[in-house]
C-alpha cells in the first residue's frame, strides 16, 4: 500500500483531488482531480494522504482513463477490500511544487480566507471556500455576525475586473464591486 514516512510530512500541503470508491476487484480506485486538467493530478508527487491521523507517501504502480474517471493502482493494495479503506482520503502534496502564477492568476488556497470589502467600504465577510460553475469560479463569502443586512453567506462571482477589482494577498484582502444586500 503506502509507506509510512519517516521524512516530514509536507510542510505546505495543499489538497490536489480525493480518492475514491474502489473499482474492480484488483485494488484499483476511482480518484477526483481538483486540477484544471484532470490528468495533470500525476504531474504532482509525491503524493501524500492522512490515515488513521498518521501522514503516508502513497506510491502508484499506475494510473490510466476509465469511461469520465480516472482510475489509480496504488503499491501494495491488491484487492477491493484493502482499496476501500483509501475511500474518501484526500491526495495531498507540497504546495511549494505548484507552478508560479502570472499576475492576475490565483491559487483558491491563497484566497480562502481573506477579508471581502465592497468598494464602498462595507465588510462583507471572510472567503470560506471557492466553487466552480462551469462559467466562472464563485468566492463563498462567510458574513460577519452583526452584518448589517442580517446575510449569513454570500456567494460572489469571481470575474475579474467585473466584481472582482483588487486582490492583495499581502494584506489578505480582496475588494469587490458587490451589492452586500444581495
Amino acid at each position: 500500500m503506502s509507506r509510512q514516512l519517516a521524512a516530514q510530512p509536507p510542510a505546505q500541503p495543499v489538497v490536489l483531488g480525493k480518492m475514491g470508491a474502489a473499482y474492480g476487484i484488483r485494488g484499483w480506485l476511482k480518484v477526483f482531480s481538483s486540477t484544471e486538467d484532470a490528468d495533470s493530478i500525476f504531474d504532482y508527487q509525491p503524493w501524500f494522504i492522512q490515515l488513521a491521523g498518521k501522514w503516508q507517501q502513497v506510491e502508484l504502480e499506475g494510473w490510466k482513463h476509465h469511461n469520465q474517471d480516472l482510475i489509480i493502482k496504488v503499491k501494495g493494495i491488491d484487492d477491493r477490500d484493502a482499496a476501500a479503506q483509501l475511500t474518501n482520503c484526500e491526495i495531498l502534496v507540497d504546495s511549494t511544487q505548484l507552478p508560479a502564477l502570472q499576475d492576475g492568476d490565483y491559487y483558491w488556497k491563497d484566497l480562502i480566507g481573506c477579508n471581502v470589502v465592497n468598494v464602498d467600504g462595507y465588510e462583507m465577510g471572510k472567503v470560506i471556500d471557492m466553487m466552480e460553475t462551469g462559467s466562472n469560479d464563485v468566492m463563498v463569502v462567510k458574513a460577519n455576525l452583526k452584518d448589517a443586512f442580517g446575510v449569513k453567506e454570500r456567494l460572489i462571482p469571481f470575474l475579474d475586473e467585473q466584481v472582482i477589482k483588487k486582490v492583495d494577498l499581502n494584506t489578505g484582502s480582496i475588494e469587490v464591486d458587490w451589492d452586500p444586500g444581495f
